[in-house]
């Protein structure tokens, strides 16, 4: 692949953009400065860097971020900045088939909602991650301002109607912590569903961890608004609960 295109694949700017880069000499390959855009390398695998920063190929982008309070999963939020700003320039602007650019979330998180948050460019990738047909378990930590009993959690297995929607929504799991802490496990992804599940109990919820998505745990090591490539471990994780 030439590089000035390889560059546009990653989200470096227009074509023109990335020729400007190579040609100022602004991009190095293992380490050697290359000027000449048209020069030709095998993407599997390449690590460059671009003004100093290093960088590595990677046909699609495959992130956790570790989502902190206070964000909005949105392109254009209301109240809140967008949890799309924690990430750099090159992820948020690579080509993508759709008209949005860059990477998008796999669902989303409320904006006082922490935890583990997927993101990709890989529209089939969000769409089965997505879908309730693969019934993808996603584990969240809830705090609650009432304690719960297990007069409660039958009731969450058994299913609780939402306001709004006659169907009941049943839990996947639900288990207490402490009296004023669950654990939950759902399948689905309704419209601030954990909130109005603890809500049709006649509580509250006062603060929402996603800990887990499939198999994958959000690492201890990763701190709020920081991100990382998911590896291959992490892809495994997550294919067994999404068929």
């Amino acid at each position: 692949m030439r590089l000035d295109a390889l560059l546009f694949s990653q989200g470096f700017g227009t074509r023109r953009l990335c020729t400007g880069l190579i040609e100022r000499g602004l991009v190095a390959v293992a380490g050697q400065v290359v000027t000449e855009p048209a020069t030709e390398f095998e993407p599997a695998g390449l690590r460059f860097s671009v003004q100093g920063e290093a960088w590595a190929y990677h046909e699609r982008a495959y992130l956790m971020l570790h989502k902190p309070a206070g964000y909005e999963c949105s392109q254009r939020p209301s109240a809140w900045p967008s949890v799309y700003t924690l990430l750099p320039g090159p992820l948020r602007q690579r080509p993508t088939p759709g008209k949005v650019q860059g990477v998008q979330a796999v669902g989303r998180l409320d904006q006082d909602t922490t935890g583990l948050l997927l993101l990709s460019d890989d529209g089939a990738f969000i769409h089965r991650m997505n879908s309730p047909r693969h019934r993808v378990p996603k584990v969240y930590e809830v705090g609650l301002k009432h304690a719960m009993d297990e007069r409660d959690l039958g009731r969450l297995r058994a299913g609780v109607v939402l306001h709004d929607d006659p169907a009941p929504v049943r839990a996947a799991a639900c288990e207490l912590v402490a009296p004023t802490q669950l654990r939950l496990t759902l399948t689905e992804g309704k419209y601030h569903q954990v909130k109005r599940m603890v809500a049709a109990l006649g509580n509250r919820v006062e603060s929402l961890h996603r800990g887990r998505i499939g198999d994958l745990v959000l690492p201890f090591d990763l701190a709020p608004g920081q991100w990382r490539w998911l590896t291959a471990a992490d892809l495994a994780a997550l294919r067994p609960s999404a068929g």
